[in-house]
């Protein structure tokens, strides 16, 4: 792959999940782009990595298979300068759907655009680590990935996941998720880039977490 390095263990787990212990997984993209889209070959137009990712944003696709955006976002602040663009979050209705996914002619139609403009990616799966009351998200999420496990207790503002596995990697590991919500941007704290935590900020273009964390 060209954005990243491919987790097999993880995807054949995924791909072969008995159906009773399957269920609903959050795929968690961090996201850096291309300056200039490359397509192979040398076709498509001269545009950026991100509006190449744009034509990418495969919302129907999602649809036809049960899932759902619970968000997307500009990140504003990080802290490991430069590291990341944007966030994405999907919801899927089982992780046999998300491995099923890629094999779609309607989706790898969609995918050249992703494998034109992202320059590289960490895609994490990830559950909530246990019930959550209704969130009140604000303007901005933080995310802080961590390579430790962490006890968090969920609030209006604050979602805690436990990471099941890294799709897409770049050979760290990741334990657990915490995600707040913010009404201004929030400081973070400085951080190596390729160490064991990152923390990122986004402003939300689309957020329904509060809706998909306390349905099925």
């Amino acid at each position: 792959m060209r954005f990243g390095k491919i987790d097999f263990d993880y995807a054949a787990d995924l791909a072969g999940r008995d159906p009773a212990a399957d269920g609903p997984i959050y795929m968690v993209n961090f996201m850096k782009y291309k300056t200039v889209a490359e397509y192979r070959g040398g076709g498509g137009d001269a545009i950026s990595g991100i509006e190449a990712d744009d034509k990418y944003a495969p919302v129907d696709v999602l649809k036809k298979i049960g899932a759902h955006v619970a968000f997307h976002g500009k990140v504003v602040a990080q802290g490991a300068a430069g590291e990341w663009d944007r966030m994405g979050i999907v919801k899927y209705p089982t992780r046999r759907s998300f491995i099923e996914m890629q094999d779609r002619p309607d989706f790898k139609e969609k995918r050249v655009h992703k494998d034109a403009g992202m320059d590289y990616t960490v895609i994490v799966g990830a559950f909530s680590a246990g019930p959550h009351a209704p969130l009140a998200p604000g303007r901005y999420a933080m995310f802080d990935l961590s390579a430790s496990s962490r006890s968090v207790s969920p609030s209006n503002n604050t979602a805690a996941f436990t990471i099941e596995g890294t799709i897409i990697h770049d050979d760290r590991r990741w334990s657990s998720l915490t995600v707040s919500w913010h009404d201004d941007v929030p400081s973070v704290p400085a951080l190596a880039r390729g160490g064991d935590r990152m923390v990122v900020v986004a402003q939300a273009e689309i957020d329904r977490w509060s809706d998909l964390l306390t349905s099925p």
